[in-house]
């Protein structure tokens, strides 16, 4: 099942992905109140999808046309900052050889080579067992969230801004404060490449940055292997492609260990919460090279995740303007 937020004329829609067609829900007006009612209700989500058989067309509303626009996959639709966005690096070889090449000097391994080594060893535990912690960074609260179509920024402090493929795990904190897994998505995670290179410790800052997630909530998804596909369109052709490959059989991590590690801090089991959760990028354009330039286009897809998220980039012209502290 594959559910999708949109937002039109009379505002806020959840909708059930059916081929060509946008089945709309009867009452709910994001994934999060459909969660709510779900946990309220102790029933699974599947469960409280109730279509109306009111029906738009996709292909339009996918392109872009039309007075439907397609929101991220999933939000806080009431308190934006009550949804927090993170990640986790070095799940994958490809991202832990990028990043030993950004930072090796000579032959010597690197701390981001060290990290992923130490997932290998130990970051597929027994069940039951904790294994040992991944990288994990912050990207911010749900206002740098952007849907299918909407442009990812370059602000004016930055030096470069590029995709990241990546499957996004989906969460909201019930009442009790546990953890419950809504879904997965397609994600474009998009950081500042040229930052990071400078200096591994410059890596939070460089993640600081707009994402993009969606179109597509797949409820209950296949988390296996994952395979798939990243291209850059330049003026409507496409420039570069690689296909990518994601889940757990090629990660260093389990899921559930992936999991613990970020949902063991208090301070992430906040009831209502929603948390969404990069697991770690297969490839990536600069890693080859590439610079994006503004108006690219980003596309991500993934097998069994529905459509492709498409991104354009976004570079600001204005120059970056001290910010001065005044006091009170």
């Amino acid at each position: 099942m594959r559910l999708i937020q949109l937002i039109g004329p009379d505002g806020r829609r959840v909708g059930l992905v059916e081929d060509a067609h946008i089945n709309l829900l009867q009452r709910f007006t994001s994934v999060w109140s459909l969660a709510q009612a779900a946990l309220q209700d102790g029933v699974s989500l599947q469960k409280k999808v109730d279509p109306t058989n009111e029906l738009l067309p996709y292909d339009a509303i996918y392109s872009g046309c039309g007075v439907w626009r397609i929101l991220p996959a999933i939000d806080h639709p009431d308190e934006p900052a009550r949804c927090l966005v993170s990640g986790t690096g070095l799940s994958h070889i490809r991202s832990a050889a990028n990043r030993q090449a950004m930072h090796a000097a000579g032959e010597q391994i690197t701390d981001s080579m060290r990290m992923y080594e130490w997932g290998v060893e130990g970051g597929r535990p027994k069940p039951g067992a904790i294994g040992v912690a991944p990288e994990w960074f912050f990207k911010g609260t749900g206002g740098v969230l952007r849907g299918h179509n909407q442009p990812l920024d370059v602000p004016p402090y930055a030096e470069d801004g590029g995709e990241e493929p990546e499957v996004a795990g989906l969460y909201i904190i019930d009442a009790s404060g546990q953890p419950r897994r809504i879904g997965m998505a397609t994600g474009n995670e998009f950081s500042d490449h040229v930052v990071e290179k400078k200096n591994y410790l410059y890596l939070a800052a460089s993640k600081l940055r707009t994402c993009a997630i969606g179109p597509e909530l797949v409820i209950d998804p296949e988390f296996g292997l994952v395979t798939g596909e990243v291209s850059i369109e330049r003026a409507g052709a496409v420039l570069w492609r690689k296909a990518i490959r994601t889940g757990e059989a090629v990660m260093c991590h389990s899921l559930a260990n992936l999991e613990h590690h970020h949902f063991k801090f208090d301070a992430h089991r906040r009831p209502g919460d929603v948390h969404v959760h990069f697991f770690g990028a297969d490839a990536f354009s600069f890693g080859e090279g590439l610079r994006l330039e503004n108006g690219d286009v980003m596309q991500v897809r993934w097998d069994g995740f529905g459509r492709p998220l498409r991104n354009p980039l976004r570079i600001a012209t204005e120059k970056e303007k001290l910010i001065a502290v005044k006091g009170i």
